[in-house]
């Protein structure tokens, strides 16, 4: 039977038996002998000791009641380091003679820090000794096990081989840092201070479990008087072991979650960066073309091209580089968030970027708001009973189409050095004239911030047609301005033909008909290489009669 002592050790009390509290005792003796060369600060490196030691015996001690006992003592001074580590000492200290030696500086060593871990703190083990980041060493960790597959084998294996930096002497060393009186303060006090935040919590905490003790005292001294006493059958360790399982399951998503932060972040904001410089560039993101062509229509907006880029890495970048330092953060305990001031700042300049883009969106809107055309009327000579042979041309030299059609898509070409719009999206109809003369009727539209620009805008496509003889060539594209690249630009061309007048429709404009009326209902890719003839009312096919009557005679000998 041993007896208790009360002791008050940095600032709080703690319940000690007589041999724990001898040893205690003679542990802080010894470290204090140990400081005896240097007495200045002597007492304040005592005092920052006990109050390490008082927080390590608060983790420990659950119940106000429980007694501190020798074993408590003996793993507070493994955790604390022999006092020989706290100077230079002139003999080694042991628990019968206290006798102390001179402990000379040690070089870096490789250990498993166990303050900033993980899993088995080995990336934080590795990044003291390298002297780098721990977050490098776990995203290198992490790319060689989705990489080469060896990653978690490896840190296995580092987790068995490395022993755990406990003490304050192997912190140091892990850190490489030597083992003297100034570092081994300087070390305490930094620790002291990670954990000094706690201190008035666990003050709070302490009054609360005394508390509860007591009521737990009282309810087990009602169940054993009433002869009700509870078993423990196993099933809460089983669940308290689930549970703990299932925490790390959730930790080691959490990290996981952290590191594809990281990586999506950091190449969206490289690539902003990298586009800010080149357009192309964002192809890196693979995102469609046409997005990539967003940016540069916006060169005709009245707000300065470079501002327009700045906005939108901005408006991007910021919101991504709070998601990087986010995953950093989950990745790495030791990595801080921003402060308030710098957050407000980039809260600003983010609102500042999107009031930026508002409007520019809005102008860009306004200056596709309203509708226009411009039209152009051709006489075309050619006698009665004659015939007009139509065709379509492409220009492979600025754009190559192999199946040329009319298409509303877009492409971006370069002539002579400008940057243009190439487009198919040409229509061509042929109707009945109301006079005796034949015509064509050229319709360029597009759209403007008010009529009178649309219609200029409209006037300036560039589109081309030639009459030799007979043959009118068309071209089967347009080219316009860059900044003309999403204002539904098309050209219509449509023929007025008089009342006999006949028709060739070319096989290589089949496919830029528009519905073109005829008596038989025709359809427009099937007109193409045949002839038709202006009647009275619309066009009539003169070389397509015995296909039509094959057709019916294969009709009816189905029927």
């Amino acid at each position: 039977m041993n007896k208790t002592i009360n002791i008050n050790l940095g600032g709080f009390f703690f319940h000690i038996d007589e041999v724990a509290y001898q040893k205690l005792k003679r542990y802080l003796e010894s470290i204090s002998k140990s400081l005896s060369d240097d007495p200045q600060g002597k007492n304040e490196i005592i005092a920052d000791i006990e109050a390490r030691i008082s927080e390590l015996l608060s983790e420990k001690i659950t119940d106000a009641r429980q007694v501190i006992n020798e074993g408590d003592i003996d793993n507070i001074i493994v955790i604390m380091g022999q006092p020989e580590d706290y100077a230079e000492a002139e003999e080694e200290y042991n628990d019968s003679s206290y006798s102390y030696k001179r402990n000379s500086a040690s070089g870096k060593k490789l250990f498993r820090d166990g303050d900033d871990k993980f899993l088995g703190g080995v990336a934080s083990g590795i990044a003291h000794y390298f002297d780098v980041d721990t977050i490098w060493i776990r995203l290198g960790l992490l790319a060689l096990f989705f990489g080469a597959g060896f990653g978690i084998i490896l840190y296995i294996i580092l987790w068995i081989l490395l022993p755990e930096a406990k003490t304050t002497a192997e912190k140091l060393q892990m850190e490489g840092e030597p083992v003297n009186i100034d570092n081994i303060e300087k070390k305490i006090r930094e620790e002291f201070n990670n954990v000094s935040e706690n201190v008035t919590e666990f003050a709070s905490k302490a009054s609360e479990k005394i508390k509860d003790g007591a009521s737990e005292f009282s309810e087990k001294m009602n169940q054993t008087f009433s002869g009700k006493t509870k078993k423990n059958n196993g099933l809460q360790d089983f669940i308290n072991v689930l549970g703990k399982i299932i925490l790390v399951f959730f930790k080691v998503i959490g990290k996981f979650i952290g590191a594809i932060l990281v990586f999506i972040a950091a190449a969206v904001i490289l690539s902003l960066i990298i586009s800010g410089f080149s357009f192309g560039s964002i192809g890196f993101l693979n995102v469609d073309g046409d997005f990539s062509r967003v940016i540069e229509v916006l060169q005709g907006a009245t707000i300065p091209f470079w501002l327009i880029i700045t906005t939108v890495i901005l408006l991007v970048g910021i919101p991504f580089l709070i998601l990087f330092v986010l995953g950093l953060r989950i990745l790495s305990s030791s990595v801080k968030q921003f402060s308030k001031p710098t957050s407000l700042t980039l809260l600003g300049i983010w609102i500042i970027a999107l009031l930026t883009m508002i409007f520019t969106l809005i102008e860009f809107g306004s200056s596709h708001a309203n509708y226009g055309d411009f039209s152009k009327k051709t006489v075309i000579n050619i006698v009665e009973n004659d015939t007009i042979s139509l065709k379509i041309i492409n220009d492979d030299d600025i754009h190559y189409k192999h199946n040329l059609r009319t298409d509303s898509h877009k492409y971006e070409v370069d002539i002579n050095g400008y940057s243009k719009v190439y487009s198919n999206n040409v229509k061509v109809d042929v109707k009945k004239s109301n006079t005796d003369e034949a015509y064509l009727v050229l319709q360029k539209e597009s759209r403007g911030r008010s009529s009178n620009s649309a219609n200029k805008n409209a006037e300036k496509i560039e589109y081309n047609f030639d009459i030799i003889d007979n043959t009118i060539v068309l071209d089967g594209y347009y080219i316009s301005d860059l900044k003309n690249m999403w204002k539904d630009e098309e050209v219509n061309v449509t023929f007025y033909i008089p009342e006999g007048i006949t028709v060739y429709f070319d096989n290589s404009i089949k496919n830029f008909l528009n519905n073109v009326e005829n008596e038989t209902d025709i359809y427009d890719k099937e007109m193409g290489r045949h002839h038709f003839k202006m009647t009275d009312e619309t066009l009539k096919c003169t070389d397509c009669v015995d296909e039509i009557d094959e057709d019916e005679i294969i009709e009816k000998e189905s029927i």
